[in-house]
């Protein structure tokens, strides 16, 4: 056979090959699907979400790298790690709610953290989006980009808001991942009380399904006003984060569940209460401490304490929460 004849047949089966990869479907890209393959993509998705709960073995690997900004030195690798109990706290079907319960101590004497909070929303009309500074605005998801998509919106340990996105679930060369759109978050503690020159993440979530447990993979890009005083954002340095979970129930379990069960009526009325507020303003605006999160946040983990401890009623703590979630967010407190 000439050898012209050999190579195009070569170069055709290759064609041939990378056509039958499927093309990850991206967070700009419009999905078409079938009735049929739409409902099962669905109920796939949701299990995807749901399998994210559970007891876990964390860790936190987090890495500046590539500087953006001439001068600038990135900052050494941060790993940490904790144990977590994800719990399954609302699902509608189209709206999955996970909550993250964060157990320290040891056996004998255990304390437990409500953590993070992520929230899914099927196909959603608009996320509660971060702004800047100390204000969060309800921002509407283009048309085209709801079909077949989720948002992830992810909450602080007080249950404000942090960031929210949209992306589609998606199985390529055998792994389950959702990817995000764009995402604008403001700093994380890890980074607030080193009082950096950046004032705020812009990034790539994805979370991945694994054997044994899933993954958080983050790509930020470290932004801060430019140096002008213009409006524009300037890039400082990449940041690689990369929060493993590990399903592991050899910590104390029980302290998370007894923490949930007597203070979840209390939350409840929180959540109420910020997702209220973020409705009748088209967002919201709340001060922020690098330390702790909001302003507010300390006093409402410590009335959360006070109802787990038998200090005080569900009902009592609750109107004071709401009262100050409505004090700081108003205009002469946010």
């Amino acid at each position: 056979m000439p050898r012209f004849a050999k190579t195009l047949i070569t170069s055709s089966l290759a064609a041939v090959a990378f056509a039958a990869v499927p093309a990850p479907v991206l967070a700009d890209d419009p999905i078409i699907r079938s009735e049929a393959a739409q409902k099962a993509a669905f109920e796939a998705d949701r299990q995807a979400i749901l399998a994210m709960a559970g007891d876990f073995k964390v860790t936190f690997d987090m890495q500046e790298s590539t500087p953006w900004m001439e001068g600038y030195t990135p900052l050494e690798r941060k790993l940490s790690g904790s144990y977590e109990s994800v719990r399954v706290i609302e699902d509608t079907g189209t709206r999955i709610v996970l909550q993250h319960l964060l157990v320290t101590g040891d056996q004998a004497k255990p304390y437990v953290v409500k953590h993070w909070r992520q929230d899914w929303q099927y196909e959603p009309e608009a996320v509660l989006a971060y702004t800047g500074g100390e204000a969060w605005e309800m921002k509407p998801v283009p048309e085209k980009l709801r079909a077949g998509r989720w948002s992830q919106t992810v909450y602080q340990v007080d249950d404000s808001p942090r960031y929210a996105a949209w992306g589609a679930w998606e199985e390529t060369h055998g792994v389950k991942r959702w990817r995000s759109s764009w995402t604008a978050r403001p700093l994380a503690r890890r980074d607030a009380i080193r009082n950096p020159i950046y004032d705020r993440y812009v990034g790539i979530n994805r979370h991945q399904l694994t054997p044994n447990g899933w993954i958080h993979w983050q790509d930020n890009t470290k932004m801060m006003p430019a140096p002008d005083g213009s409006d524009k954002l300037v890039p400082v340095v990449q940041e690689y984060v990369l929060n493993t979970y590990e399903r592991f129930d050899g910590y104390n379990v029980a302290a998370a569940e007894d923490y949930w069960a007597k203070t979840a009526d209390y939350w409840q009325a929180v959540r109420a209460k910020w997702a209220e507020v973020a409705k009748a303003q088209g967002g919201l605006r709340i001060a922020q401490q690098a330390d702790v999160g909001t302003d507010i946040a300390s006093e409402l983990l410590t009335l959360a304490d006070a109802i787990k401890n038998g200090e005080a009623r569900t009902d009592e703590a609750s109107a004071k929460a709401v009262a100050l979630i409505a004090e700081g967010t108003s205009s002469k407190g946010g």
